[in-house]
């Protein structure tokens, strides 16, 4: 079988063929130009990782990486059935809900001394023990939890076959983001995050491409940024970002699908409408990033350093800060575990 697309190929292959999803020009450059006026925060940088992660351990420590590794092997379909019953978990006072119920159930375990973040424990703890690591403080549990009891496990075996942490784990890769993405998706099958569109074989990998990220995100905040080749990571396509995209004006839906999702249908992981979604999040984001360095080029003489990933550390956040003026646009909704 050949192998699929990466995934920069495969959102530019999807959006020159999409029938429901279309990446707008207008509102790419929009976004650019929005971004434009960032080029010198920090919410640009891998600096700002640690703020949108403040549920993650001090990044000096090697547990940190641990720490990622079983947050990002879990990262995936948050959503609730209903609105109203969504899974919570409070930690030192603060309720989160969404993917923040996962950090925050982590970093409340580790808190009560149950080591979860050592692959000997994780590799073979039992479904119950997981189900009291993610319970919520109210009747809704977190969703589908015997496929992240199967993927922790899972991964969890393969850090003990490859140095017994993530950090060993991940260094057969070298320094090279790309190498690394390559290595999680051979190794690691809950992470490879595949499909069919039109006759070829896409890949999308959103998780594998965040674990590459958060790992540059953590050894950044060490002052050990020496990770090369981040500009093949694309965004991590997901449930929210697209809706960002589609509020911004990067992407515009058909009616017909706009319709499907405000009338609650779920597609299903490889449905050709979800992957026109995710596929045309991607190839905006990639155009996003082009035309903002074009931007920074032209008006500042300077090299751009933003690449795909930053771009989806500072959308993410922005879609759960704007999620009410949001609220009219729907989100699509897929129970998977790729994302």
């Amino acid at each position: 079988m050949e192998p699929p697309l990466s995934p920069r190929e495969s959102g530019q292959f999807i959006a020159e063929r999409s029938q429901d999803v279309f990446v707008e020009e207008e509102g790419v450059q929009k976004v650019a130009e929005m971004l434009y006026g960032l080029r010198h925060s920090d919410e640009l940088t891998a600096c700002g990782w640690k703020k949108a992660n403040p549920l993650a351990p001090a990044p000096t420590s090697d547990q940190a990486l641990n720490w990622v590794f079983v947050v990002d092997t879990m990262n995936f379909s948050f959503w609730p059935e209903k609105e109203t019953e969504q899974c919570e978990v409070t930690f030192k006072g603060t309720t989160y809900t969404g993917y923040m119920t996962l950090c925050a159930a982590i970093t409340r375990a580790m808190e009560e001394g149950i080591p979860i973040t050592d692959p000997k424990y994780f590799s073979k703890m039992s479904v119950e023990e997981l189900g009291h690591v993610l319970r919520s403080d109210n009747e809704t549990a977190m969703p589908i939890l015997q496929e992240r009891h199967q993927v922790l496990t899972e991964g969890g075996r393969v850090l003990l076959e490859n140095g017994g942490s993530f950090r060993s784990f991940i260094s057969k890769a070298g320094n090279d983001a790309g190498k690394m993405v390559e290595l999680i998706v051979e190794k690691i099958p809950s992470y490879r995050d595949e499909a069919t569109y039109k006759g070829r074989r896409i890949s999308l990998y959103k998780r594998a491409q965040i674990l590459v990220a958060d790992f540059w995100g953590v050894m950044a905040a060490r002052g050990e940024e020496d990770i090369i080749n981040m500009d093949v990571l694309t965004m991590f396509a997901d449930y929210r970002v697209p809706q960002a995209l589609v509020y911004l004006g990067a992407l515009r839906y058909s009616d017909t699908l706009t319709l499907a999702l405000k009338n609650g249908e779920i597609l299903s992981s490889g449905d050709r409408r979800e992957v026109e979604i995710r596929g045309c999040s991607i190839w905006s984001v990639e155009l996003i990033k082009e035309r903002l360095c074009k931007l920074v080029q032209q008006r500042d003489g300077q090299t751009c350093s933003v690449n795909s990933a930053i771009i989806d550390f500072y959308l993410w956040p922005y879609a759960k800060q704007h999620h009410k003026e949001m609220a009219h646009i729907p989100i699509h909704h897929t129970r998977c575990i790729y994302y």
